[in-house]
């Protein structure tokens, strides 16, 4: 409807103007008071005035409620592990290896409407007072079956590693939005200011498809992206100062940036750009020294590192990152995010191949640091407070993918993943697939269900989070109300 004209004004412009201004003002107070103009989380009780917000973006915030935990690890497994070869027992499989069955797949290879079975390669065994059956890929992660629950009913929108990864990620299938831990970041700040709230780690054979989209903040101020940690050398790069600096002459232009930004803050009442600017700039001076001790593994114990794996070629640097990854939870590191697998083909647990190679290689790289993670992280008193997150961004098909071999295709229609500690229940397994493992039948979840889960258990709520931009109050599960996976809480 065109708003009727006043003087050759619109209504809208004579409400604004009328009584100078005094209208607009009275309309924004009362606007403002209903949270229509905060940019900040919903979880902050001041708005963007907050005492901690105007301690810096990174200050840490008040949750909505008692959270159970105080971080998360999540062990990406890039590529798409097969939920039916390592954790969702199919039993009725056994001897129908080679067998044509009308089954509906939808993978890279497009829509299927059948195709040659390839039973599991390996078999199952039971686990735990829990009795779960677990595939011999993994021994060792077997050990722990009591304190995990296993979520057998995931789905995903997209069979695509690119979109499937940022859904996985972000929540969305298109890149430009938070990842899961800016959210957690930007929501609750971080317990340790000079180290970074968001850390990833990478495989050494590289990046997953898309790259820093994976762990970029998106629409939010660059202080919640992801940093990247490495395991030799400097833990991040272009961290040194240059070397003719000395310490005192780095204070001196930290200080010289806040009073800039303050200038300019005072010209153009920019809060938001001001705190993140000045975080990032302090966070790089403080971590100069933080970041180097964090990753010396000097002062770890023989047992210790034998119990990960780090004296062995096979499980030396996935292990390496488990136990960087217990060392960052000890410093009060908020989100970090271990990739297994990088690059392309077999680099990856993309099995389009030989599905024995592959898995076998991968499998063989991660359970027994997975395995001495849950340990620690139990022993140390840390499990309680951590919430452990298992899995790929899809799982693999029942059927071959090609005329010829073992390999599977894409399977976004039902995998496994599956979450310990952090307030999580252990020893059950929640939601099935068809007796195929094709799709999930029983208590379907979705990743934003998985999403909805973590953010409850840090003590977030997942549908109150949010972020004001481009006129939207942005959410990570999105707009409709979203539940968090209850059974297993």
């Amino acid at each position: 409807m065109t708003s009727k004209s006043f003087c050759g004004r619109t209504r809208r412009e004579f409400i604004w103007e009328a009584g100078a201004g005094f209208g607009a003002a009275a309309l924004s107070g009362m606007l403002g008071r209903d949270g229509f103009f905060s940019s900040a989380s919903a979880n902050t009780p001041g708005g963007p005035a907050d005492p901690a917000q105007s301690a810096g973006p990174m200050a840490v915030k008040p949750p909505h409620f008692a959270p159970k935990a105080k971080s998360v690890i999540f062990l990406f497994m890039y590529g798409g592990p097969s939920h039916i070869d390592t954790f969702d027992y199919k039993p009725a499989m056994k001897g129908m290896d080679g067998k044509t069955v009308d089954v509906k797949t939808f993978g890279r290879g497009g829509h299927k409407a059948g195709g040659r079975i390839v039973e599991p390669r390996w078999d199952f065994h039971q686990y735990g007072e829990c009795g779960k059956h677990v595939s011999t890929l993994f021994p060792n992660i077997a050990r722990h079956v009591d304190d995990i629950a296993f979520l057998h009913s995931m789905t995903a929108d997209s069979p695509i590693h690119g979109s499937a990864m940022l859904m996985m990620n972000s929540g969305k299938i298109l890149s430009g939005n938070p990842a899961l831990g800016s959210w957690l970041t930007y929501g609750l700040g971080s317990e340790n200011q000079n180290l970074p709230g968001f850390v990833v780690m990478l495989d050494p054979t590289g990046g997953p498809i898309s790259g820093a989209k994976n762990w970029s903040s998106g629409y939010m101020p660059a202080t919640y992206q992801g940093t990247v940690f490495r395991t030799k050398g400097a833990p991040i790069l272009d961290l040194a100062p240059p070397s003719d600096l000395t310490p005192a002459a780095q204070r001196r232009i930290i200080d010289s940036i806040q009073i800039a930004n303050q200038r300019h803050l005072t010209s153009h009442g920019n809060e938001e750009s001001l705190a993140s600017r000045i975080s990032s700039y302090e966070l790089a001076y403080n971590m100069q020294s933080a970041a180097p001790e964090a990753v010396d593994l000097s002062d770890e114990t023989a047992e210790t590192r034998a119990l990960y794996g780090i004296d062995q070629s096979k499980t030396a640097d996935f292990g390496t990152r488990c136990l960087l990854a217990r060392r960052l939870v000890q410093r009060g590191v908020r989100f970090i995010q271990l990739y297994s697998g990088g690059a392309h083909n077999d680099d990856n647990w993309d099995a389009h191949g030989d599905l024995e190679v592959n898995h076998n290689k991968h499998a063989g790289a991660t359970d027994q640091p997975i395995a001495a993670l849950l340990t620690d992280l139990k022993r140390t008193g840390l499990l309680d407070e951590t919430l452990v997150v298992w899995g790929g961004e899809f799982g693999r098909q029942p059927t071959a993918e090609y005329a010829k071999g073992s390999g599977r295709d894409h399977n976004s229609y039902g995998f496994t993943m599956w979450m310990a500690g952090g307030g999580i229940k252990g020893g059950i397994s929640y939601g099935t697939t068809d007796e195929l493992g094709s799709v999930a039948v029983d208590n379907p979840l979705h990743v934003k269900n998985l999403h909805a889960t973590i953010l409850h258990q840090m003590g977030l709520d997942p549908n109150h989070l949010s972020y004001f931009y481009s006129g939207l109050d942005q959410k990570l599960v999105g707009v409709e109300e979203v539940e968090p996976i209850h059974a297993i809480i």
